[in-house]
C-alpha cells in the first residue's frame, strides 16, 4: 500500500477543495490519469495519479477541504497481499473472513477543527449538538474552546439557522481580505475626471487600463511590491494588471500582462477572455498570480467612490466609480458634463502621498484627454 498525499500545486496555495472524483475505490489507474477535480486559489484544477496502481481508498468527499501534505489517495500497489491476516503482536484469536467490504470515501473534517482544543468531552458535545468546532471561537485557557463556547454557538444556529463555511472563491477571498486588513496600512484618495470629451462608444475598462498604465510610468512607486518581512519594495517596470471580475461564485482577480504594450483591440480580446475563464470557473491559477496594481470598475454596477482594499504584496488599487453628469464651469459658462469619480487606495508604507496624488494626476490627464 502507498498513500499520495496532496502535493503543494503552487505558491500561496495551503488546500483545496474537493469538487468531483472521477475514480472510485477499486478502480484501476494509471500513471497521470486524473483522480480528481479540485478547487483551489478560485480556480478549479485536477490532480493526476503520481503512479500506476488500485485505488483502496479515497480521504475525502465532494464539498471537503483538504489540506496539503494530508492524505489524499491510497494505493493498492501490485504485489501487495490482502490475503493474509496482519501478523502484527496481538494477544488472542484473530478471525478472518473472506467477506470483501467496499469502504465508501472517508469524510475530512473543516481543517480548523483538526486544530481545535478541546477535551474529549467538549468534542462529544459538539457532536451531540451538531456543531462544527471550526466554526466555534474559543475563550479557554491556551486557546480550548469550552463546553459554553459549543452551547453558545449551538444556540445561534438555533435561533438564526445553520452557519455555512465559506468555500472556494468565497473562502479565498475572506482570507485574502483578512491578510490585507493586518498587514497593509491604507490610505485612499478621491478625485474626479472630466469625460465629456469621450465617444459614445468609448469602452470604459480598456480606457481606465490604458491611463493607469500611463500613471505607473509617470509615477513607479505604485506599480510595486512590498515585502512585509524584509522592509522592501520591488518596482516594476512592467504593468501587469489585476481586473477584479465579480462572479456568483466570488470575486475574482485574472491578470492582464504587460499592459504598457497593448493596443485596444488586444486588450479587450484580453479582457473577453479572461471574463470567459472565470464564467467557465477554467481560469489557470498562475493567471491569477502576479498582479503589480488592481483595477476594480465597480461603478458599472453602482457607487460613486470606493476605499477598495489592496491585496499583499502589490501596493495600490484603482477604483472607478459610476459615471454621472455634473455641473462644471467651462469655458465661461456652466455646462453639464459626464464625469467619471475615481479612488486611489495606496498602502502608506510602500508610497508617499505626493506619489499617491501625482499618480491620481497622470490618471486624470490621461482620461480627460484626447484619445
Amino acid at each position: 500500500m502507498s498513500f499520495f498525499n496532496l502535493p503543494d500545486l503552487g505558491e500561496g496555495l495551503h488546500e483545496i477543495e474537493i469538487i468531483k472524483w472521477h475514480i472510485s475505490v477499486n478502480d484501476p489507474v494509471e500513471q497521470d490519469q486524473v483522480l480528481a477535480s479540485v478547487e483551489t486559489a478560485k480556480a478549479i484544477v485536477e490532480i493526476q495519479s503520481p503512479q500506476t496502481g488500485t485505488i483502496r481508498q479515497l480521504f475525502g468527499v465532494p464539498g471537503d477541504t483538504i489540506q496539503v501534505g494530508e492524505p489524499f489517495v491510497e494505493f493498492t500497489n501490485e504485489g501487495d497481499n490482502h490475503s493474509e491476516p496482519d501478523q502484527g503482536s496481538v494477544v488472542g484469536k484473530i478471525e478472518v473472513g473472506d467477506i470483501v467490504v467496499a469502504e465508501t470515501p472517508l469524510a475530512v473534517t473543516h481543517p480548523n477543527a483538526m486544530g481545535s482544543k478541546a477535551t474529549p468531552a467538549v468534542r462529544a458535545m459538539a457532536r451531540t449538538l451538531n456543531v462544527d468546532l471550526a466554526l466555534v471561537k474559543p475563550s479557554g485557557k491556551n486557546n480550548a474552546v469550552t463546553a459554553g463556547d459549543v452551547q453558545r454557538v449551538a444556540n445561534l444556529i438555533r435561533e438564526a439557522g445553520e452557519m455555512i463555511p465559506l468555500k472556494g472563491a468565497r473562502r479565498t477571498m475572506a482570507i485574502a481580505m483578512s491578510q490585507a486588513n493586518s498587514e497593509v496600512v491604507p490610505v485612499t484618495i478621491c478625485d474626479d475626471a472630466d469625460i465629456q470629451g469621450w465617444r459614445e462608444t468609448e469602452d470604459t475598462t480598456t480606457r481606465l487600463i490604458r491611463a493607469i498604465a500611463q500613471s505607473c510610468k509617470a509615477e513607479p512607486a505604485l506599480n510595486a511590491w512590498f515585502d512585509n518581512h524584509a522592509i522592501a519594495r520591488i518596482l516594476h517596470d512592467k504593468v501587469d494588471l489585476g481586473i477584479a471580475v465579480d462572479s456568483e461564485h466570488g470575486l475574482f482577480v485574472p491578470v492582464l500582462r504587460n499592459v504598457e504594450k497593448r493596443d485596444v483591440k488586444d486588450l479587450r480580446r484580453g479582457l473577453k477572455a479572461i471574463k470567459e475563464a472565470v464564467r467557465g470557473r477554467s481560469i489557470p491559477v498562475e493567471s491569477m498570480r502576479g498582479y503589480t496594481i488592481t483595477l476594480s470598475n465597480f461603478g458599472m454596477f453602482a457607487g460613486r467612490y470606493a476605499d477598495p482594499i489592496v491585496i499583499p504584496p502589490s501596493v495600490a488599487i484603482v477604483g472607478a466609480g459610476k459615471i454621472r453628469n455634473e455641473v462644471v464651469a467651462a469655458n465661461g459658462q456652466f455646462e453639464s458634463h459626464a464625469t467619471l469619480p475615481l479612488s486611489l487606495t495606496f498602502d502608506h508604507r510602500a508610497a508617499t502621498g505626493g506619489e499617491a496624488a501625482r499618480f491620481m494626476a497622470a490618471l486624470i490627464a490621461d482620461l480627460e484627454g484626447a484619445e
